[in-house]
């Protein structure tokens, strides 16, 4: 196995890793709350360096990404494990899998590169579980993918240390974050962590020049509530800017959370709306196909700039990053320097 980066040796063989928020103090042959950071004999081994549980080419709208390389492909790779356990993890099946229950495949970071470049893809995305507690694997094959202009991309709930966050920065493109809820007593109680360490390792990206995009999955009765919704709302544009696309997304039942109806979709509508009286000049709503909130419109006139359809995308009204109606300018990163 991988030797981990980012953990202390203590006594008695014990270890303390400040890879992810938890920081989490792992005695000999044990885990961390990951699952896949396994301490032996005082040292700690990231136990799923190179194994893949997920792969596939996938639309980087699909991320969902829609300010980043637009119509574009991104090789996209996850494994197992996660340091949430969220009751409606949508992807649990890996997520939530221990190493010995999952068949993994073996996938070197050299030939992640090269499978990118083959499948014509622009960038590499790590997903489907969380990428943090990836953390060696990624931060391998994105070095060698940045070195053949391809775009990096976390799929991530955000909750990694600022020691993790500042090292991977080296090598990332975009942080495509979830802001699961505006309430910490929701991230306690749904997906076992805190809010703050997600806001302020969002606020870090951003000052390290990462591309920001936020997602929250609107569950009813748990995170839908207006009052809640302003105050992320408020918060991205204090802290993030009005030009960062926030994606409020259509829950439906899965995992623990089976019992729970699936949002209205007025309901995300009203949400948007009011992103958009407040501020943010680029929300959307996802989960809800053929919707006209998918697609993106110059803020200063409100003329559709980029059509999509699912994942479908149409340059309309945009010629080099200005709206061809007012001329406005339409924030998106259309190459990789």
């Amino acid at each position: 196995m991988h030797e981990a980066r980012l953990y202390q040796k203590l006594e008695d063989n014990t270890v303390r890793c400040s890879l992810c928020s938890h920081r989490c103090t792992i005695r000999e042959g044990k885990q961390g709350v990951c699952g896949v950071r396994i301490n032996r004999s005082g040292t700690l081994y990231a136990a799923t360096f190179g194994k893949v549980a997920a792969e596939a080419v996938d639309p980087i709208e699909k991320k969902p990404l829609f300010h980043f390389l637009p119509g574009t492909l991104s090789y996209s790779l996850g494994s197992i494990g996660c340091n949430f356990h969220c009751a409606h993890c949508q992807n649990w099946h890996i997520s939530q899998q221990a190493l010995e229950t999952q068949a993994l495949r073996d996938r070197s970071p050299e030939q992640g590169v090269e499978r990118a470049l083959a499948s014509g893809s622009a960038s590499i995305a790590w997903t489907y579980n969380e990428p943090t507690i990836w953390h060696e694997y990624p931060l391998a094959m994105g070095t060698l993918a940045r070195e053949k202009n391809l775009g990096t991309i976390y799929v991530t709930n955000g909750y990694i240390t600022e020691e993790g966050l500042r090292e991977i920065s080296s090598m990332l493109s975009a942080f495509r974050v979830d802001i699961k809820s505006f309430s910490d007593t929701f991230y306690r109680k749904v997906c076992g962590g805190r809010l703050q360490p997600v806001l302020d390792a969002t606020v870090l990206a951003k000052e390290l020049g990462l591309h920001i995009e936020t997602v929250t999955l609107v569950i009813p009765g748990q995170n839908d509530s207006m009052e809640e919704m302003e105050a992320l709302i408020r918060w991205v544009l204090e802290n993030l800017g009005p030009d960062t696309p926030m994606h409020f997304t259509r829950f439906h039942p899965d995992y623990k959370m089976r019992e729970v109806r699936p949002t209205e979709t007025r309901t995300l509508e009203k949400i948007y709306e009011r992103a958009k009286d407040l501020g943010i000049h680029y929300p959307y709503l996802g989960n809800v196909f053929n919707h006209p909130y998918e697609s993106t419109y110059c803020p200063a006139c409100g003329n559709l700039v980029i059509e999509r359809s699912g994942f479908g995308v149409r340059m309309r009204g945009l010629k080099d990053h200005t709206c061809t109606e007012c001329g406005g300018r339409i924030a998106y990163v259309s190459k990789i320097d």
